[in-house]
């Protein structure tokens, strides 16, 4: 038995501040939590409750009521828990379809690709009638983007929707259904916004493409409850439409299912298939009314793409891959209209068996003319592009980062493939120190390195020792041999190789502007163009003659004729076409200083051609665009240069900058990036 102290004292050992210890609970929160347990907050907040009071975490208590999962957290919030119990609007028959598609992008104001995008939505070729698409907001019909952004700058997230009625196409004004919307938006999460939208009437549903920046009217982060986004969103903008045009009659909802039969995409149709999949095969025997034979019909169809089968007569069976494998069939279709459109608009006849796909993961480098770009997820993170391509097919690229395409104009020369925007600096210095005999000594670079009035980093044996480590990853890739401690045998076609080794490793697609003019541009050009790279190039070509690459094989030869009659060119005994030594440098250089004089007169300063070796300090002013590439000015008070472009310097505009003109290129020196190169 035990005795009294026993009794009378327990100790329960446990965590140091665990929750069942603390201050006794109020008698009026015991009666909030008994409430909670018992399923009748709801019914307290009815008679007078504050609903600013919140309930308490599933778990505590009884289980939380089925339905209402998810819905306790975040703005919007009420409005779910409303409707979950009531039923949803967007579900019921005759109820207009909306799609609404949503992201939340996290840091927009980071890397610049809020900017990108914003931008990019605004793109030619949207509009109603053709045009640049125009940014709107609450009360103006044109926003002001930058000030939009600058305002999000801070921001931790961003919101993206994409509105897209189902019969956007009958509705009267979608800029005022979108300003409806919103409004109603922001009393369901008891917020003002801040947003802007644009509309797109460049596919055959016109629809909103709206942004919202991730703060309140409080200055707090805006959190939305993830069921409003989902379901919230889609409610409110199908009792509008549903408003405007009416409930959808029985008749248009028999004409939308019966198009839907032979779609090869994932349609309402299949969704309810795979509900009754769900509870095994489907029974399709004897006539059972409604959409009875609609879905004999799109199971045919499922059975010909050999996605659904029969187990035994009028029983029917669906593949596990039948979803995935329609929505992939429904992307692609986009993707082959879109390039079909993108072809017509050129005059040219589309061929569907010329067509090519590629997404990020691809290893092929494609060169030739970008005809359209387009938003691949609809979202404007991962843009996809239409290039009609030297080798006479059309090419769609997927995953280009819209970081990727600043500065790249549509109807320019492009080369889209693994990033790696060419020989690095560092594999440039290599080859100027091996010289003509193609070895490389670390002693030689070292005094070469010490004799510069500027050393990269600033520090000689360490740039040198730089040099070296790339040597040796080149030499485990059967690149570079190392001859002994110190000396190197570097190939010939060491740069082309360094290059292909970088590309091989490279993890994202880049974008490569080969030239911003179009061939006829590129036949007159007084600087070196991508039509006089392509003729003096002895390596093997991708040009075929056929769609784009018989335009090009045709432009070459009119270059040909032009530079034969500048003395550029001439012919050999053997009646082949022979040019000018250096020929490219040649033309780069009369172009530079044609324009260089002309941009001197304009500014009231005097020009100066940057040589190897030496470095330029200034102000970065602008992107001057030639025929030999793009190119910085670069300014102080006494000159300017022009040299070539980077993208490590896009965001440098206005601001000083220094570098070194290493074999044809800036070595650019800014701030953690100075130095190497590599």
């Amino acid at each position: 038995m035990p005795s009294d102290d026993e009794t009378r004292f327990r100790v329960r050992p446990g965590k140091i501040r665990a929750k069942g210890g603390g201050k006794a609970r109020s008698f009026l929160s015991q009666m909030r939590a008994s409430l909670r347990r018992s399923g009748a907050a709801r019914s307290y907040h009815a008679a007078g409750g504050s609903p600013s009071q919140k309930p308490g975490r599933p778990g505590q208590g009884a289980p939380r009521r089925q339905g209402c999962r998810g819905v306790r957290q975040g703005r919007g919030a009420a409005f779910v828990r409303g409707r979950q119990v009531a039923g949803w609007v967007h579900q019921r028959a005759g109820s207009r379809r909306v799609i609404v598609k949503s992201r939340m992008i996290r840091a927009p104001g980071r890397d610049g690709r809020a900017r990108a995008h914003l931008r990019y939505i605004q793109r030619d070729g949207t509009s109603r009638d053709g045009e640049r698409g125009q940014l709107y907001g609450p009360e103006s019909d044109r926003a002001d983007g930058d000030a939009f952004l600058d305002r999000g700058r801070e921001d931790r997230h961003q919101f993206r929707f994409i509105v897209s009625p189902e019969d956007a196409d009958q509705m009267q004004d979608l800029t005022a259904f979108t300003r409806d919307l919103m409004e109603q938006m922001e009393t369901d999460l008891g917020t003002k916004l801040d947003w802007v939208a644009v509309n797109h009437f460049n596919t055959g549903r016109p629809h909103a493409h709206i942004v919202i920046n991730g703060r309140d009217d409080q200055g707090e982060d805006l959190v939305i409850n993830g069921d409003y986004i989902t379901h919230g969103l889609r409610e409110r903008a199908t009792e509008l439409v549903t408003l405007e045009l009416g409930p959808e009659t029985a008749l248009e909802q028999r004409r939308k299912l019966e198009n839907m039969v032979g779609q090869d995409r994932f349609t309402q149709i299949d969704r309810q298939l795979l509900a009754l999949a769900d509870e095994g095969p489907i029974d399709m025997r004897g006539d059972q009314g409604g959409d009875h034979v609609l879905r004999l019909r799109r199971l045919a169809k499922l059975e010909h793409m050999g996605l659904a089968g029969q187990a035994e007569p009028g029983v029917w069976t669906l593949s596990p891959e039948t979803e995935k494998t329609l929505r992939e069939l429904g992307e692609r279709g986009d993707i082959i209209r879109a390039m079909n459109r993108a072809m017509r608009e050129q005059g040219r006849a589309p061929d569907p068996g010329l067509f090519v796909f590629h997404d990020a993961a691809s290893r092929v480098t494609v060169e030739g003319h970008l005809i359209d770009r387009h938003l691949a997820d609809e979202l404007g993170e991962m843009i996809g592009l239409v290039i009609d391509g030297v080798d006479g097919r059309t090419h769609h690229v997927t995953g280009i980062d819209p970081a990727a395409l600043e500065g790249v104009r549509t109807g320019g020369i492009v080369a889209v493939g693994p990033e790696a925007a060419g020989p690095r600096p560092a594999d440039r210095e290599i080859v100027a120190v091996a010289g003509q005999g193609g070895v490389y000594r670390a002693d030689v670079h070292l005094a070469r390195a010490q004799a510069m009035p500027r050393i990269p980093g600033g520090d000689a044996d360490a740039y040198v020792a730089s040099h070296v480590r790339r040597l040796e990853a080149l030499r485990r890739a059967g690149i570079a041999e190392r001859i002994e401690d110190g000396v190197w045998q570097v190939p010939g076609d060491y740069l082309d190789r360094a290059v292909a080794y970088d590309t091989a490793g490279a993890r994202q697609l880049s974008v490569r502007v080969l030239s911003n003019l179009d061939l006829d541009a590129q036949v007159t050009a007084d600087g070196a163009t991508w039509l006089d790279r392509g003729l003096v190039s002895r390596g093997t070509s991708d040009v075929v003659d056929s769609g784009f690459g018989h335009e090009v094989i045709a432009a070459r030869q009119r270059r040909q004729e032009r530079l034969l009659e500048r003395g550029d060119a001439w012919h050999g005994p053997d009646g082949d076409i022979r040019y000018r030594k250096g020929l490219l440098a040649t033309l780069e250089r009369r172009e530079l200083e044609r324009v260089g004089g002309e941009i001197a007169v304009a500014r009231s300063t005097s020009f100066r051609a940057l040589a190897d070796g030496e470095t330029m300090r200034g102000t970065l002013r602008e992107k001057v665009r030639l025929a030999s590439g793009t190119y910085a000015l670069v300014e102080n008070a006494q000159e300017f240069v022009l040299v070539p472009w980077k993208p490590v310097i896009n965001r440098r505009i206005g601001q000083e900058i220094s570098g070194v003109m290493r074999a044809g290129t800036m070595d650019w020196q800014l701030g953690r990036q100075r130095g190497l190169g590599l």
